[in-house]
């Protein structure tokens, strides 16, 4: 997400946007990653049955999605879930989870 959108940045390092959705290439597998998914239980609810539905395994972390082969991904369900990503509602999302105050000592 540009800062022309959200000017403050990821909160990890302010300097950078703020990340939506990424591909890497690891050592001995490719992620996924979908930073939409570890803020929105309810859609990783959604996104975790449908994946399941399609009988494929789901070797997934918090955001990441890890594979050796593109036909090891639910590339519908992926697609489905990236056409649904709203930047505003993911932004907000975003703002939500981040603002949250510290429990207190």
């Amino acid at each position: 997400v540009p800062h022309s959108i959200f000017p403050s940045g990821y909160h990890c390092n302010p300097e950078e946007p703020l990340p939506l959705l990424a591909l890497a290439s690891q050592k001995n597998y490719c992620s996924f990653y979908a930073m939409s998914l570890y803020s929105d239980k309810k859609e990783l609810a959604r996104f975790e049955a449908a994946w399941k539905a399609t009988g494929k395994k789901l070797d997934m972390g918090k955001s990441c999605i890890r594979f050796k082969k593109a036909s090891d991904l639910a590339m519908e369900v992926l697609a489905k879930h990236i056409a649904a990503i709203s930047v505003a509602d993911y932004v907000a999302s975003y703002e939500k989870a981040t603002q949250q105050k510290s429990p207190k000592k």
